[in-house]
Parts: structure tokens; sequence; C-alpha cells
């Protein structure tokens, strides 16, 4: 995927960056523009402003971690699959809407001025981005709002989304919506990987009409299509790569619900966007809010976050604390 660089000129008004070696503003797939952060160590991420949709995140030697099929369409409208999309103001078909909403496949803005966050962000690789509603968008969800996403990558090159959505109605009105980071991360072999912190947890299974089971005592390993929503999970969850020896940690805060998702070989054919092996290289988990969706009065806001680290193997879920392991590596 190549970058060209963009005199800041060439750039739309709303695409304004403040000078950075860390944030890039470039051309990335079929001309649409895309942020390239780089934190000093050689880490990197990029996002699209076509769905504040985070297609890339690097470590610092340079190793792909996010999973985007080769066969990605970067047209408008359709989304890109892979990498981060941003699933609202709903999640899969729970609701009226498209699949997933329709954030996934807007236009976003970078924020130059947002408002101040209660925690600082200690990195200077970041950018902020705002999805205000059109015209069109009010017409199919009539709600008046603004969802602010910071994406940064940390000095360690942990990366981080913050979610933070606003009602600005002006008509008294509240209103709901379910979310989801659909995180799709990038894997060695499918048969070769477990995920820890969802153990005897309840969850909904998709392929049997949501029904409702209780996970057993071990960590999960795949064999077959999955599709579960996973209830009321712990703030920290571990992807172990056996082969890559490599795990992944998702933090997350605000999104009580976890989505575990692969399509297997019978539904990656059928997938136009999809290679149709890719799903042996791929898992997606995905910090979410489903089960009981979030509900704001006019002047209220909501914040979701995840953090993604990636860690050496040799790192187990009884110590799920990623900041010991990072300084400790």
């Amino acid at each position: 995927m190549s970058s060209e660089r963009v005199p800041s000129s060439a750039a739309a008004s709303s695409t304004a960056l403040p000078a950075s070696p860390h944030v890039e503003l470039a051309k990335g797939v079929n001309g649409l523009d895309k942020i390239v952060l780089r934190e000093s160590r050689g880490s990197s991420t990029e996002v699209y402003l076509y769905g504040a949709h985070v297609t890339s995140w690097k470590n610092d030697h340079g190793e792909e971690l996010l999973f985007v099929s080769n066969k990605a369409l970067y047209k408008p409208p359709k989304p890109i699959r892979g990498g981060i999309p941003i699933c609202f103001p709903q999640f899969g078909g729970f609701g009226p809407l498209e699949q997933h909403g329709f954030a996934r496949n807007r236009f976003w803005t970078v924020d130059t001025d947002p408002p101040p966050f209660p925690t600082p962000t200690y990195s200077k690789a970041y950018v902020d981005l705002i999805l205000r509603p059109s015209e069109e968008d009010i017409k199919i969800w009539p709600h008046s709002y603004e969802f602010r996403l910071r994406v940064a990558l940390g000095p360690g090159g942990d990366l981080m989304l913050t979610s933070r959505v606003r009602n600005t109605n002006t008509d008294g009105k509240p209103f709901t919506f379910t979310f989801a980071y659909h995180t799709y991360f990038s894997v060695s072999d499918i048969s070769e990987v477990r995920v820890e912190g969802l153990e005897t947890l309840d969850y909904f299974d998709n392929l049997k009409n949501r029904e409702h089971f209780t996970e057993q005592g071990d960590a999960l390993t795949f064999e077959s299509e999955v599709d579960k929503i996973y209830l009321s999970t712990p703030t920290k969850i571990a992807i172990l790569d056996h082969e890559k020896k490599r795990t992944f940690v998702i933090r997350k805060d605000g999104l009580p619900d976890a989505v575990v998702w692969n399509p297997w070989d019978k539904k990656a054919k059928a997938m136009a966007d999809f290679g149709d092996d890719e799903y042996k290289h791929m898992l997606c988990v995905e910090a979410a809010a489903i089960e009981k969706p979030i509900t704001l009065k006019p002047g209220e806001e909501w914040k979701g976050r995840q953090e993604l680290s990636a860690v050496p193997s040799s790192y187990c879920s009884g110590q799920l604390d990623p900041q010991k392991v990072l300084q400790s590596s």
C-alpha cells in the first residue's frame, strides 16, 4: 500500500493538521485521505478519514498486527474489510439500520479543537476525528450527535482508541445506541490461537438464533465458525498466538461485552471482499456495548475506550497487566 506525501495546501480544510513528525496526512488506496501516526521507536498506525477506519498497526519491527483482506474494497459507500471498523449507532443486525450502522461508511473530519480529555494523552502521535450527522443520516436515524474519536499510539507501540459520543438533540429527546470496535487481529494460524479471559462467562450465540449459553472453563480455541457475544466481560482479554509467540492484550473501558468472530471456510467463500483462505489468518475480538444499549439524554456524553498491546507470549493471562509486561520487556 503506497502512500505519497501531500502538501497541506492540497488537503481539504477539514483535514488541516498541525505540522508534526508524528502525524502526517497522506493519500491511501483509491486516493482516499488517511492519517499516518508514527512513534519515535518505529511503531505506526494508519487511519482513513473514510469511516475513521484504522487499517494498519505496526510494531517497531514493522510487523503488521491487524488483518486487512487482500480483497478489501476502498470504495465508498462499501465498508473496508479488516482493520478496526467502528460499529455505530448499531451493532450487527440489532436494530433497524444497515448492518453495523453507518459510522464506518461516512467521511469523518479532523477535529482541530476537541474538548479536553479527562486523562491526558502522553503520546505525540495522535489524531482527533469527528462525525456529525448529515441531513441524509437524520432521515434514517433522527438524532443530533457529535462522535469524537481519538486514535493514539503510545510510546511502547500500544494503540489506543477513545470514542466520545454526545447527544446534541435540541428537542429534549434521548437516544439509544449499540457500539463495537470490530477489531480484526492478524494471527499466524487460527487453529493455533487461544483467547483467555472469557472462560465461564455467559454469551449469545449468533449462529444459534442468539441462544444463551455459558462458556466452559477452558480458554477459547477455534476449529469452526464462531460468532458469539460474551456478556459482562473483564476489562482485559488476551489473544495468544503460539506460532508467532505473540500475545495481544485488549484493555477496555465502558465496553462490557466482547464479540468473538471468525467466518471459517464456507462463509469466507461467500464474501466478495474476503479471500477464501484468509479466515486462517484473522480473528475478531471486539470490545462492545450491545446487550445493554447506551442511552444518552441531551447534553450527556458516553465514553468507550480500548487499548491494544502486543507482547511476547511468555506472558500469561494470570497477570493481565500489560504495563508490567511492557516495563519488563
